[in-house]
């Protein structure tokens, strides 16, 4: 079995500004997806929903050596990540294969990027 992190970027404004039934609609998807995982033998080892990326901390180089700590995302973009699964499975076909019922109709922009973990 090999375990993959699930990405879930989306726009953090426009979940910030979406109404209690589109969050329940959001949730719903994500419900589902964690049923098809299950029902699939895919198997969810973590997972969370992410604090906005303003709450962030960013810890670097400084110019004169050392480190700095910085708030905010590292990018400027539009689109953040926002949280997370870690999956394990032996299907990856699969598992990009369902990760399509996050979308949905109305959904908030998710892009979704599938990464194999190492170690």
């Amino acid at each position: 079995m090999t375990d993959y992190a699930v990405l879930l970027y989306g726009d953090e404004a426009a979940w910030e500004a979406a109404s209690d039934a589109e969050r329940r609609a959001d949730f719903a998807r994500h419900d589902q997806f964690t049923a098809l995982l299950a029902q699939r033998g895919h198997e969810i080892v973590g997972g969370a929903e992410l604090a906005p990326s303003r709450t962030a901390s960013r810890i670097g180089r400084a110019d004169g050596g050392g480190t700095e700590v910085r708030s905010g995302p590292y990018a400027e973009a539009v689109e953040q990540l926002g949280g997370f699964y870690l999956v394990r499975t032996d299907d990856l076909a699969g598992l990009q294969e369902i990760t399509s019922t996050l979308f949905g109709d109305g959904g908030h922009g998710f892009g979704v990027e599938i990464r194999e973990m190492l170690g």
